[in-house]
């Protein structure tokens, strides 16, 4: 049952957030004009992802036979080696991709999305960017697979929380796709990479099934990349020059992305006994 519901959420949350990526391009969320759209969006992700960590993911390793001290050296190193990772793909790949996206957004009203430079500038960070996006989905679907093998309520959260953080991301990927590749080819692409989430659901659920005593320190480890993304990613984001109005409702889906998580939270742990 654990593993039917890993597989269905991995895939869900891998290939749905593709998709869901793709209709709200195709409805120009991509576009400057949508931004406050966007801007809702990266705030519910950030405030669900650090509603699941600090209200389900923790709660949950601490309730552990496992040391505290150990638990939050563990969280410490998680952060660290998040932050590794993030130079790492950044120094690999990330570096094309923002400035392909800039590109395209500076010249999206002089020049068809076809044209030559964007091509071969785009084939050629296309393949690293997928790399990378696969490495990443991998990652993503240990986290969630470690999250169910906790409690099936739980993994669903973090399932929701890691599709949230990758709709924005993949919008980005989308549109550096796009400049090399048909609009079909760049989705089924991308859309490729996404089900490596399940790939790794599998793997998280093998290796926790022979690692039972290590699995506070993977609810732990996933906690420190729900945190970090929001953190260092997605709050980032949000502090841009904006109106009294628009921080606002910055601050209410911040808070609509807390309070959605903790009442489901709630629940869990009603049900859950703990």
């Amino acid at each position: 049952m654990t593993l039917v519901a890993i597989i269905v959420a991995t895939l869900a949350s891998g290939i749905g957030s593709v998709w869901v990526a793709n209709f709200l391009l195709q409805a120009g969320f991509g576009q400057r004009a949508s931004s406050r759209a966007q801007q809702g969006l990266l705030s519910l992700a950030a405030g669900a992802l650090l509603a699941t960590a600090f209200m389900h993911l923790l709660p949950e390793a601490f309730n552990s036979e496992a040391s505290a001290q150990d638990l939050f050296m563990t969280l410490l190193i998680g952060v660290v080696f998040f932050f590794l990772l993030t130079k790492a793909e950044l120094w690999h790949h990330g570096h094309e991709h923002a400035h392909e996206h800039e590109h395209h957004v500076h010249d999206h009203t002089h020049a068809h999305p076809g044209h030559t430079g964007h091509h071969h500038h785009a084939k050629s960070s296309g393949w690293s960017l997928l790399t990378g996006d696969s490495v990443h989905c991998f990652g993503d679907g240990i986290l969630i697979a470690s999250a169910f093998v906790a409690d099936i309520r739980l993994g669903l959260i973090a399932a929701v929380s890691v599709m949230a953080h990758e709709v924005p991301h993949h919008i980005g990927d989308l549109v550096v796709l796009r400049n090399s590749a048909h609009r079909n080819l760049a989705l089924f692409k991308v859309s490729l990479a996404g089900a490596v989430t399940a790939l790794g659901g599998l793997t998280g659920y093998f290796l926790l099934g022979h690692l039972e005593t290590w699995q506070p320190y993977f609810l732990v480890v996933a906690s420190s990349s729900f945190v970090y993304v929001a953190l260092s990613d997605l709050i980032p984001q949000l502090q841009k020059r904006l109106s009294a109005r628009e921080s606002l409702v910055q601050v209410a889906w911040l808070l609509t992305g807390i309070v959605l998580v903790t009442a489901v939270s709630g629940l869990a742990h009603g049900g859950h006994g703990h």
